[in-house]
């Protein structure tokens, strides 16, 4: 068994919303002791390269949030010709959604009802269509991009392990 799939077991039978609340302090945490030694440590863990962001100081963000999302220098990510992708990250499963459903992660068929929060009228929109799951390792830059122009018209809060 891998690590990474004993580390996702374990989380199973701890309490989802107190593991989540804690996370969720920790990570808009402004203690600047404690920030910065989850910041330095992250950058340790997972190789991130500071020199690619805008602030290359790991000390100069007020959260470890703030840091997570950080903005990149300009030219970092240029875009390239032909299909980019939105996010830096891993293409990890794409496809035709068929019969309303679509495999999004580590083997999971979710329909894409359920992906939009139980919308069917938005989910027919969909019928026929094709999907992409990009990853996002720990490491990877945490924004996503349009490289067209557009308007984010609505967000959706999906709740769910």
């Amino acid at each position: 068994m891998s690590l990474s799939r004993l580390f996702a077991l374990i989380q199973y039978p701890l309490p989802h919303h107190l593991l989540s609340r804690l996370v969720g302090w920790l990570a808009e945490c402004r203690t600047p002791w404690l920030k910065n030694a989850l910041v330095q440590a992250f950058i340790r863990q997972f190789r991130v390269d500071m020199d690619e962001a805008a602030e290359p100081d790991p000390t100069a963000y007020a959260t470890f949030n703030d840091f997570f999302t950080r903005v990149l220098e300009e030219g970092a990510r240029p875009i390239g010709e032909g299909m980019v992708s939105p996010a830096d990250g891993t293409l990890s499963q794409f496809g035709p959604i068929e019969a309303g459903q679509l495999l999004q992660a580590k083997g999971h068929r979710f329909s894409a009802m359920e992906l939009l929060g139980g919308d069917g009228v938005a989910a027919r929109r969909f019928l026929g269509g094709s999907f992409a799951t990009v990853y996002l390792s720990p490491s990877d830059y945490h924004r996503v991009h349009m490289p067209v122009s557009g308007t984010l018209t609505e967000m959706v809060y999906v709740p769910g392990r």
